[in-house]
């Protein structure tokens, strides 16, 4: 068996994703009880272990390429710390009482001045906007860097952070929970600021 998930482990690194999913298959459900155990009774209503494992394994055929496990407990290890990280930062988001800082919302149209915005926010981790970028320069390099993101993801910045809706509009325009939108919008950008930092000079403007 060791060798079995050795071997699926060296396939799914390099592409395959039959094989990713047989260890998915085989391990999700360990990951997923550990999840399940650690959402407290007052976050239930709004996010429950599926949410998570849904962002979770969208997020493991993005990155199995980074991973370095070689067995069961090391891929095990390796997809819990996902699932953890998609949980701490629903949970984080959900406890807000408030409505962000305006800093951290982008509103408007999606062009011009939200997507500059939004290049502020992902690049300062939040600071008030320098307007160092151009607006169309801004706009068109997000809406070139969302057709490259997962579908979900893309959609989820513009419905929130674009479009301004609030997170129980993208809720229920996505079908999805308040908690699983905020792991959305989360891992969408970080991968739209790996994009955008790869891509351009955005942020090396900025700094």
């Amino acid at each position: 068996m060791s060798q079995e998930v050795t071997d699926c482990l060296t396939r799914a690194a390099r592409g395959d994703r039959a094989a990713l999913r047989t260890l998915l298959e085989d391990f999700g459900p360990q990951v997923w009880a550990h999840v399940n155990g650690n959402i407290s009774a007052q976050w239930r209503s709004v996010l429950d272990a599926d949410d998570v494992m849904q962002v979770t394994y969208m997020e493991a055929f993005l990155r199995i390429d980074q991973c370095e496990a070689r067995d069961a407990g090391a891929f095990v290890s390796w997809l819990r710390r996902i699932a953890d990280n998609n949980l701490r930062d629903a949970i984080k988001e959900l406890s807000r009482k408030k409505r962000p800082h305006p800093a951290h919302r982008v509103y408007a149209d999606g062009t011009g001045d939200s997507c500059v915005t939004l290049v502020e926010v992902l690049g300062a981790g939040g600071s008030t906007p320098s307007r160092h970028v151009a607006r169309q320069e801004a706009a068109d390099a997000v809406h070139a860097m969302l057709k490259r993101l997962p579908p979900d993801y893309a959609k989820v910045i513009q419905l929130y952070d674009l479009q301004g809706h609030e997170i129980a509009e993208v809720a229920a325009e996505m079908g999805r929970s308040p908690g699983a939108v905020h792991m959305l919008r989360s891992r969408a950008h970080d991968r739209l600021r790996s994009l955008l930092g790869a891509e351009t000079d955005f942020f090396t403007r900025m700094a």
